[in-house]
């Protein structure tokens, strides 16, 4: 398998690599220890353009791809779940890292961090969590029963073949798109057109309609106290206090392991579901220290 290099964007270059005949693009920036970088639903390797370069700077090898479905990554029929990830990510491992990573990730992709922790710990070093998603989707029991009619019923809709794609088209709209991070994102002024034009482009990809919808009604995965329980490695847990996604309220697992296993737990004030977007600054002054505390792995 070869990479081929792309046009490079702002201050990182975009590899591709084949996974199961099936492109998925990348990239790479620094010398030393490795870094892994997993988005969340909908993003892509552009939703770290603020947090690469100074990690990078910091002394780190930073690897960043978009998971199979999202971003410039291919958008196959597939059925998407966690487990899938989970194996393309220790098969990029074993192909381009092959040394013990901290993997960092938000929500599902702080989910998948908290998987290759807990499961791989032959490859991980440690994992950074940012507003760590419960699951996949909701379970069925976390819903009432309004909410899980109407999300049933939604789902249904996405995934019909006469008006899923106009339904699609609908909720892919750069207004639509700036409305939902104007709820999820506290700190509205990193709520720019670059962003919405992050996550509207791949949106417009063959496929992208299948992806959302086989990921709507895909199963949720592992939750994370079953994953806690078999974690070695130290983790950072980093937490927006004014999520309404993930509320912080979910931390709490992680704050009550933190007395027996090597976890710390930091809440970020005025902050939404994704920190290292919107605190840069924060986050990756936060990761940094929290990274030269590791001597196993500096």
């Amino acid at each position: 398998m070869t990479a081929q290099q792309l046009k490079p964007i702002k201050n990182f270059e975009k590899l591709n690599w084949n996974w199961r005949s099936h492109k998925i693009q990348y990239t790479v920036k620094g010398v030393g220890s490795p870094i892994v970088l997993i988005h969340g639903f909908g993003a892509s390797i552009g939703h770290w353009r603020q947090n690469i370069p100074v990690l990078a700077a910091g002394g780190y090898r930073v690897f960043a791809l978009d998971l199979l479905g999202f971003g410039a990554s291919d958008k196959p029929p597939l059925n998407y779940t966690l487990e899938l990830w989970e194996e393309l990510l220790t098969d990029f491992w074993a192909e381009h890292i092959q040394e013990p990573a901290i993997f960092v990730g938000n929500s599902i992709g702080a989910l998948l961090s908290l998987m290759l922790v807990a499961n791989h710990p032959q490859i991980s070093a440690g994992g950074v969590l940012l507003n760590c998603a419960g699951g996949l989707n909701h379970r069925p029991e976390e819903l009432n029963l309004p909410l899980r009619l109407v999300m049933g019923i939604f789902t249904r809709l996405v995934n019909s073949p006469i008006i899923g794609q106009f339904l699609f088209n609908r909720i892919r709209q750069k207004h639509r798109i700036r409305n939902t991070l104007k709820q999820v994102y506290r700190n509205h002024q990193a709520i720019t057109n670059e962003l919405v034009d992050l996550l509207y482009e791949p949106s417009c990809d063959p496929g992208a309609q299948k992806v959302f919808a086989s990921i709507l009604t895909a199963p949720p995965g592992p939750k994370p106290t079953e994953l806690l329980s078999k974690v070695k490695r130290p983790l950072l847990v980093l937490w927006g206090e004014d999520d309404p996604w993930t509320p912080i309220k979910g931390g709490k697992i992680f704050q009550e392991q933190a007395e027996t296993k090597p976890i710390q737990f930091v809440a970020i004030p005025n902050t939404g579901h994704c920190p290292h977007d919107e605190r840069p600054e924060v986050v990756n002054s936060l990761i940094l220290n929290w990274l030269e505390n590791l001597p196993t792995f500096c």
